[in-house]
């Protein structure tokens, strides 16, 4: 029988000192959200009448299909039940057309719904990962990887791309290097966020190669295909041949519909032992969301107008966005080409305390922005400490508007630097 841990620590609440356990590792380990961790900041500074621009966070502000909502509204029930541990078998026969239009071949079978595109990551994590694996993830990336990987017990090995080359990765002898005893797989996201680079087919077949030579597994977020703005082709894992058995694709409703807050998602995968293993997972936390996955598969019926639209509209917003954020003396931003969010380079010291400064002490005209810290979505220490990622998901008069905001926070910022 394991003992438990003696070890304790003092906690002081007003007079009285607790003797308590100490917090885990794991729990001590884990990453604040550079999204999140200043909101308690925006809503001291809306309490004292500021109007707030969140620039910070990827929640679309564009309408969700009407024939999700109108299934919501129809729900019918007298008694919302359990789904299956792998979702309802009617949403995942229609997710197979669905993928179909994007020349992914594959089954129902090969599809377990999960309760947002984060679980599907964590799953494919622990189901994938022992303890001491490590992952290679270029970076920046999403914030929350690093969060699966200590939750799982593993660890993020992280590639640098660079903002003055648009964020490209970087040659194959760079991966080689890191790869050791340990490295158990990659993690990808296509197209990225939090720096909106779509990988080239040369830099997928790379990766490919990499995988096929060291016998990796391949994760890959691919939750932004819609938003491709370039003409360039959307290369998925499943488009590549050869490593069918160590994909493992990673989908999600929030960004395709705005329908952020029913939490559902996909892992989809050949590897019938990863299915396996996940599903151990599934059937511990029971099931996905019931109610999500009724409005996630009417969704499927929206007509092609709705995806135009959208799509036409964040072409126009990342114009508005990038156009003006490169007009602003000392920013730059490279042109992303899919998603909607970009890292841009400000002229300030330190760009986590510039986030804090506009929310704290900061308006312009009874108004401020929100934006995440560049810095949260590296490991590598003092990387992006003068980038911020901003997300351009309000429409295009307050994009505009919060532009002019930040153009005058950064003149009257006394922690602005001339050059980098």
């Amino acid at each position: 029988m394991q003992l438990k841990s003696t070890k304790k620590t003092k906690k002081t609440v007003g007079n009285s000192i607790y003797i308590m356990p100490l917090i885990s590792n794991r729990g001590v380990e884990m990453p604040e959200s550079p999204i999140r961790k200043l909101a308690p900041l925006a809503v001291a500074a809306k309490k004292r009448g500021t109007h707030v621009y969140h620039l910070n966070i990827g929640q679309p502000d564009l309408p969700t299909p009407q024939v999700g909502l109108d299934a919501l509204k129809g729900i019918d029930r007298s008694i919302l039940e359990y789904s299956p541990s792998q979702g309802y078998l009617s949403y995942r026969e229609k997710l197979v057309g669905y993928y179909a239009k994007y020349n992914i071949n594959v089954t129902p079978d090969d599809i377990i719904i999960t309760s947002g595109g984060s679980e599907a990551i964590l799953f494919a994590f622990m189901a994938c990962l022992n303890p001491g694996d490590e992952i290679i993830v270029p970076e920046p990336a999403y914030a929350n990887y690093m969060a699966f990987a200590i939750s799982a017990g593993a660890k993020i090995r992280t590639i640098a791309t660079t903002i003055d080359e648009g964020f490209s990765l970087p040659k194959v002898e760079k991966f080689e290097e890191l790869i050791n005893s340990r490295t158990r797989a990659i993690m990808i996201c296509n197209p990225n966020n939090p720096t909106g680079y779509l990988y080239t087919r040369r830099e997928m077949n790379q990766i490919r190669d990499l995988v096929k030579k060291y016998d990796l597994y391949l994760f890959s977020d691919e939750v932004y295909r819609e938003y491709i703005y370039t003409g360039s082709p959307y290369i998925s894992v499943c488009h590549l041949e050869g490593i069918e058995q160590n994909t493992v694709l990673i989908d999600s409703v929030s960004k395709r519909y705005s329908e952020c807050g029913i939490r559902i998602g996909a892992l989809i995968t050949k590897n019938e032992e990863i299915r396996k293993a996940v599903m151990k997972f599934c059937q511990a936390r029971l099931s996905p969301p019931l109610i999500g996955q009724i409005v996630a598969e009417a969704s499927l019926d929206a007509p092609e107008e709705y995806y135009r639209d959208v799509y036409d509209e964040y072409v126009e917003r990342r114009k508005v966005l990038i156009d003006g954020l490169n007009r602003i003396p000392g920013v730059y931003s490279p042109i992303p080409m899919g998603a909607f969010y970009t890292m841009a380079q400000l002229p300030v010291d330190d760009a986590e305390k510039f986030c804090r400064w506009c929310l704290e002490k900061f308006d312009y005209e009874g108004e401020t922005v929100m934006m995440a810290p560049g810095a949260g979505f590296y490991t590598t220490p003092g990387a992006g400490q003068n980038q911020v990622r901003i997300a351009y998901v309000l429409k295009k008069p307050d994009l505009e508007r919060a532009l002019v905001v930040l153009r005058k926070a950064l003149e009257a910022y006394p922690g602005r630097v001339e050059k980098f």
